[in-house]
């Protein structure tokens, strides 16, 4: 049986199954969410509840964070009552699963290591598959004695857990990864308009593609949402967008050519404009059909 006490703030689609799945593991959790009522299934199964992220951070040895974007993360960590870092005490680890700015992620180490405590950053990959299924892609940001202490846990979550460097790697490697989920998400759905337009079956046209070169986790993981027009959200629109907002911005901080990022960003910018942020990113789709005049 584990020992270290688990805290878990964050119960979305990504962190509510993250967190079930360690406490079906057997750490001893207590959770916390903006949302009162997303708690009350981890509750159910046997987790505590606190009632802000500095009572979280109290009752814990090892906090995992799972948020939507940088300032959630910045007011979780760093409100100076109700915050993380508040309740935080010498030897505690902090891990912080959300996708934001690597320089946000920076911070919040810096913040950690005054408290006495230390933090990773360890966003993920694989979508709500992944969480549910424990199959996560996890790229980690941090020490080495950081990461070894964090890894047993992290094992329970994913199936790939790869240390990157220090604080702000891993945040760096998950912009890399939504360039190239968002580039194929699109170019999957150009190559389905274009088969269907042309009279080829979509179905068919996924099944042999994924046997050759260009197969592809998308075409996998997504393929009955372009086929059944199911955009019901595994991973929103309007978080990809973000995501590569901080790609974009990293690219140009280091002078990084990106030219198709940015043409998929702004994709992605007319959907959310047009009301279909809360859509899942496969809805990508839409963009090429519409500017095709053809549905698949």
């Amino acid at each position: 049986m584990p020992e270290e006490t688990v805290g878990f703030i964050g119960l979305g689609i990504m962190g509510g199954p993250m967190a079930g799945n360690l406490l079906r593991a057997g750490y001893p959790l207590v959770v916390h969410n903006r949302t009162r009522a997303k708690e009350q299934e981890l509750v159910s199964a046997g987790a505590a509840a606190a009632d802000s992220p500095r009572e979280v951070a109290s009752q814990c040895d090892v906090l995992i964070t799972m948020l939507p974007d940088s300032p959630d993360v910045e007011e979780v960590y760093l409100d100076s009552d109700r915050g993380v870092i508040a309740g935080a005490k010498a030897g505690q680890l902090l891990i912080d699963m959300s996708s934001i700015a690597p320089a946000v992620a920076r911070a919040v180490c810096d913040a950690a290591r005054e408290a006495g405590a230390e933090a990773l950053d360890a966003p993920v990959s694989g979508g709500d598959v992944g969480a549910r299924e424990g199959t996560l892609s996890i790229m980690v940001g941090g020490s080495d004695d950081g990461f070894k202490r964090a890894q047993p846990l992290l094992d329970v979550l994913g199936e790939t857990v790869i240390h990157l460097g220090p604080p702000g790697a891993g945040q760096t490697a998950k912009a890399c990864n939504q360039i190239l989920v968002a580039v194929t998400i699109e170019a999957v759905s150009e190559a389905l308009v274009l088969a269907s337009k042309a009279g080829v079956d979509p179905d068919r046209l996924i099944e042999v593609l994924s046997g050759g070169l260009s197969g592809n986790r998308v075409m996998e993981v997504r393929r009955r949402n372009f086929l059944e027009h199911d955009f019901t959200p595994g991973f929103k629109l309007s978080l990809h967008h973000k995501d590569l907002g901080i790609a974009l911005r990293t690219a140009r901080e280091l002078g990084v050519y990106v030219p198709t990022t940015a043409i998929v960003d702004q994709m992605l910018a007319a959907l959310e404009a047009a009301g279909d942020g809360g859509l899942d990113h496969s809805a990508l789709l839409k963009v090429i059909e519409e500017a095709s005049g053809h549905e698949i």
